[in-house]
């Protein structure tokens, strides 16, 4: 029921996509065609598996990898058909004036929560959100401005016909809404802009955000510096301790699980599980090393990772807050996704490396069921192991597989696209805002309905709603978007996310030989 879900999802956006795309002619045909082309091996996945008809997981990597060269070959065509488009085709969507009666987008920018972004501190100004899911202000235009008006003055003078032509100026919150048409590229303007302000105020005081205002035209936001992410505080640092050792227990307790004893009711043995908790803790620091090796790069500052502790797996993960602002969307895109590729490469060369070793007599035994549990793993489990899964009702496999397997699906719930999780936030840096809201939305609703087979999924979904649920704060430059092998990479990584959480039918495993 959920592959065909998925599937008639796939296909209504897609038509979707090709009737808001027709009446931009050529350009928007082209754009169309992107999507069509990387979306094309998932439908042909799973429509011929809603139909009991099953490919082999490497011919659909390689569809993936087939797709991403043609998608990165319209990009370039797209591209020479953007730059040869008349002067007024191309600015048909930027007009100079703009209605008074627009709502305004908001940046978030006060929100210090105590773990990850997740709540409200006390002193936040509150914001509603829109029907499309975009956040917006709340106070009226008539506001006095809480920027003084020489500071005002002084922002407004850097403004110019070259970069940014601003038509309205409208006090909301803790800065000053600016309107008007953009002037050359999005990343060059808001740097030079952000360059010029430095040089009216000696003391950083203000900052400069290029976003979608209304009706998707760029905007920008002059906020004071104050607003930007604060450092962890000394309780929050402890608080990351706790979560830390809770999740060390934790990690010990699902090695028990596996062996099945409780931890709690002997103690002793600790030493035998102990290799399990060290594997997961492995797979949680390469993940945190890859987001910080990327965010060193970028010179972005992160918090101490907050790692969230769950008896059935060990840990959902961890989760790690931005304490700098962040310059642009591919900034955003790369450090959400370094994490999980990292844990993600480990934890499937765990799995295959124990899938080798794998012999009879081996330390664990499996009801061969399990294997149905995901499609991704149970495809490479038949291709390693052969006959072994339709011959046998117990399969002895290495410690290994499933440490291997705990970090893929430890992995993909991350890589789930919801708020301000690894995934949602790779969907953000992608597809912007309005669609990271929608996606939050559906992931939500979808988790639901499977925690009335699962309640581990209730537990996920419940961090989510609570903790995690709003977009990241907007980039400096939060108009332009990652190039097309970042996009490429987004949905690859999404679709193994949903291989390693979908599980097999069992009459399609049979038709495998599982089981």
């Amino acid at each position: 029921m959920i592959t065909v879900l998925i599937l008639v999802a796939a296909v209504g956006i897609l038509i979707w996509g090709f009737i808001r795309a027709r009446p931009d002619g050529k350009l928007g045909i082209f754009a169309w065609l992107q999507s069509v082309v990387l979306m094309l091996p998932w439908l042909i996945f799973f429509g011929l598996f809603t139909f009991g008809i099953y490919l082999n997981i490497a011919w659909v990597l390689v569809a993936v990898m087939v797709s991403t060269a043609i998608y990165i070959y319209l990009g370039r065509q797209l591209r020479t058909l953007a730059k040869a488009a008349p002067e007024g085709q191309a600015q048909a969507k930027d007009p100079i004036t703009v209605s008074q009666n627009e709502p305004l987008p908001t940046v978030d920018v006060v929100v210090e929560p105590d773990l990850e972004a997740g709540g409200e501190s006390p002193t936040s100004p509150k914001t509603e959100s829109d029907e499309s899911g975009a956040p917006e202000a709340t106070a009226p235009p008539q506001t006095p401005p809480a920027i003084p008006a020489e500071d005002l003055a002084a922002i407004e003078s850097i403004f110019g016909v070259d970069t940014f032509f601003r038509t309205e100026t409208v006090p909301y919150q803790a800065g000053v809404f600016f309107k008007g048409n953009l002037r050359g590229e999005a990343e060059t303007t808001i740097n030079a802009l952000n360059a010029q302000l430095k040089n009216q105020f000696e003391d950083d005081r203000y900052r400069l955000f290029l976003i979608n205002g209304p009706e998707d035209r760029p905007a920008i936001i002059a906020l004071p510096s104050k607003t930007d992410p604060k450092p962890a505080d000394i309780r929050q640092k402890g608080l990351a301790v706790a979560l830390a050792i809770a999740t060390f227990i934790t990690s010990l307790e699902t090695g028990a699980l596996l062996k099945d004893f409780d931890l709690f009711e002997q103690p002793g043995r600790w030493p035998e599980v102990l290799p399990t908790a060290l594997a997961i803790f492995a797979i949680l620091a390469i993940h945190e090393i890859g987001h910080r090796w990327q965010a060193k790069r970028y010179n972005i500052k992160l918090s101490p990772p907050f790692a969230l502790p769950a008896w059935q797996l060990g840990s959902f993960g961890a989760l790690t807050r931005f304490e700098s602002v962040l310059p642009n969307r591919t900034v955003l895109f790369d450090i959400a996704f370094a994490g999980p590729a990292a844990s993600g490469l480990l934890s499937l060369a765990m799995l295959l490396v124990g899938l080798g070793l794998s012999h009879p007599g081996s330390l664990y035994q499996l009801p061969v069921d399990f294997f149905q549990e995901s499609v991704l793993v149970g495809t490479l489990a038949r291709t390693v192991l052969g006959d072994t899964l339709q011959t046998n009702d117990l399969i002895d496999v290495d410690p290994l597989v499933l440490m291997g397997w705990l970090g893929l699906v430890i992995t993909a719930l991350n890589v789930m696209p919801a708020g301000r999780i690894d995934g949602g936030r790779i969907v953000q840096a992608i597809y912007g805002r309005k669609i990271a809201g929608r996606a939050t939305a559906v992931t939500l609703i979808l988790l639901i309905f499977v925690a009335l087979a699962n309640p581990l999924a209730l537990y996920w979904g419940a961090l989510i709603l609570f903790l995690q649920r709003g977009e990241e704060r907007p980039c400096l430059d939060d108009i332009s978007e990652p190039d097309d092998t970042r996009a490429a990479l987004a949905l690859l990584i999404l679709f193994l996310m949903l291989a390693t959480l979908l599980p097999l039918s069992p009459a399609l495993a049979g038709r495998l030989g599982i089981g």
